[in-house]
């Protein structure tokens, strides 16, 4: 039975993906009619953009909340200071970067985590997530809260998510560059890319929120997949360095929630992918060997779960997704 609803949504897919079969387009319209909790989905392959869709939410050119993907962006700022020589090397020290941030009542250890126990979630420091993360954002010093949580962990073994552990490294970040991480995504990202970067939460300190709350355009998440997945270039200029691109590329760690490998700010995918994920299903994807690039945006407001949303939304880029390659 045709409703109106799936008559849009069907003559919406024949106008925005041209370059896909019929039998492609059904199979992923069928694919995100049993999904409601996702709003968009773009795939791009090559420089051109195959299928766009936004059957529900506010569309692809309003600014959606990213979540924890905002992690992804922090690396890959990490990765252009490191490039710019803002930051000696991945393996400096924070009492070296930053030692301004660093309270006086830190937990011992706390100025030798590096760059690295950082970037990929291994500061060895109690998580400010999950459970935590009311309790943290409530404090009056985000910064010092995180940094004299007890270390339950070495720094540099287990992966402990936490969105304290990216603060620090946004903050980091804001001390070795002399510019604010709005300042930062803007003129090493937002210009380059020509999308739009707004202002998001800043703690008590004025630091932004270094791992959560950005907001980006569904189109402008896809551009930055695309950066990811052709080795930092977009339309000709280098604007993240190739060696950074592929060294987030190699495991690091792993998550104890997914089972997914985590590289420096990115998941990675037994099929190739490298992943922003942030909480709701939303998701920054690249499969440089496939050559595409995958944006996805959902519901904000509703978990996705390794066991649920998200694990339906792994099944749709290892599925209909990758099957357009």
């Amino acid at each position: 039975m045709t409703t109106r609803r799936s008559f849009l949504i069907t003559s919406a897919a024949t106008l925005f993906a041209p370059a896909l079969s019929r039998a492609q387009s059904d199979t992923l319209l069928s694919a995100i009619n049993a999904l409601p909790q996702l709003h968009s989905l773009q795939i791009s392959r090559g420089a051109k953009t195959v299928f766009a869709q936004a059957p529900r939410g506010p569309g692809l050119d309003r600014l959606a909340n990213i979540k924890s993907c905002s992690k992804s962006i922090v690396a890959l700022l990490l990765g252009a200071a490191i490039d710019r020589g803002e930051i000696a090397s991945v393996r400096a020290a924070l009492g070296e970067v930053a030692p301004a941030i660093v309270p006086q009542n830190a937990t011992p250890g706390v100025t030798e985590i590096t760059m690295e126990d950082l970037v990929t979630l291994r500061a060895g420091l109690e998580r400010t997530s999950g459970a935590n993360y009311g309790s943290w954002v409530s404090t009056r010093n985000w910064l010092a809260d995180a940094m004299t949580r007890p270390m339950v962990g070495a720094p540099g073994a287990e992966m402990l998510y936490s969105t304290g552990t990216t603060h620090i490294l946004g903050a980091a970040l804001v001390e070795a560059t002399g510019q604010s991480l709005l300042e930062q995504a803007r003129s090493r990202l937002g210009r380059p890319l020509d999308i739009e970067i707004p202002p998001w939460t800043r703690d008590p300190s004025g630091y932004y929120l270094g791992g959560n709350e950005m907001a980006l355009r569904p189109t402008a998440m896809l551009k930055i997949a695309m950066l990811v997945r052709d080795k930092g270039r977009f339309d000709g200029e280098q604007v993240i360095g190739e060696d950074w691109v592929s060294a987030s590329a190699q495991p690091r760690a792993r998550s104890q929630w997914s089972g997914l490998s985590y590289g420096y700010g990115w998941f990675l995918s037994p099929s190739g992918y490298m992943l922003a994920r942030g909480y709701g299903g939303q998701i920054i994807a690249a499969h440089k060997d496939r050559d595409l690039a995958v944006a996805i945006t959902s519901d904000p407001m509703r978990p996705a779960r390794s066991d649920g949303h998200f694990g339906d939304l792994m099944r749709l880029l290892d599925g209909p997704v990758l099957d357009m390659a």
